[in-house]
């Protein structure tokens, strides 16, 4: 229902997802290689990263195919940062298509993006809401809107995520929760319902399914939690 990909490590530009590899996200758009469900992610896109210079991440967010977008070439080449985070979105059957529904989603220093879907009742139902309305009626911003109140009350990112994810698929066993979740300096990503890919070299790449054909990524066992940071990749089971 997506195909999404992060990196944590030396600077780059966010070509480094999009365009440059063989696979990358704009491939992957119209042509993904292991998704699971729906055939194309044309229903928008979205960029984040990290820039010195403010405090909170940039976004670029479009609700048009990735390769309808003449700007997004060169400014892929130019946005740099040590952590990145990009998603094209195949948008779930009645969810609205408008960049306000497209990742990602953002909330003071953090950057969300959901690969799959989720009955909108199983989020709320956790409880887990302050008085912040989620940025959009679309189930992966009430995911998002459920981490970040989680996030804003000083839960560790790491359990924030698990926490939403398995009390959500708790409600919905028929949820597919395939989140990233970036700081700037962490990225968190779980494999619920969909596949997820690390590759370790010189930093740390997470993505839907391989970039490219180098050897070294590896398939992420299912319902389980990546944390990537300066230090290393743990992952645990959730």
């Amino acid at each position: 229902m997506c195909r999404h990909a992060a990196w944590l490590g030396p600077s780059r530009p966010l070509s480094s997802l999009i365009g440059d590899p063989e696979h990358g996200l704009l491939r992957q758009a119209y042509a993904p290689r292991l998704q699971r469900y729906g055939t194309v992610n044309a229903d928008g896109f979205g960029m984040g990263w990290y820039d010195p210079a403010r405090a909170e991440p940039v976004r670029y967010r479009r609700s048009v195919p990735i390769w309808a977008d003449a700007n997004l070439a060169g400014l892929a080449e130019v946005a740099r940062s040590g952590c990145l985070l990009a998603a094209v979105r195949s948008a779930t059957a009645g969810m609205p298509i408008e960049e306000s529904a497209t990742a990602p989603f953002a909330d003071g220093r953090w950057l969300l993006s959901h690969n799959g879907r989720v009955e909108r009742e199983a989020v709320a139902g956790s409880g887990v809401f302050d008085d912040t309305e989620p940025e959009s009626p679309c189930d992966s911003a009430w995911l998002a809107s459920a981490v970040f109140t989680r996030l804003r009350a000083g839960m560790p990112v790491a359990e924030a995520v698990a926490r939403v994810v398995t009390e959500a698929a708790r409600a919905d066993p028929a949820a597919r929760l395939n989140l990233l979740v970036c700081g700037g300096t962490e990225i968190v990503a779980t494999a619920w319902g969909d596949t997820l890919f690390t590759h370790v070299h010189e930093g740390v790449l997470l993505a839907s399914e391989p970039l490219d054909g180098r050897p070294g990524w590896r398939a992420v066992d299912d319902r389980t939690l990546v944390l990537a940071s300066p230090d290393g990749v743990s992952v645990t089971r959730i």
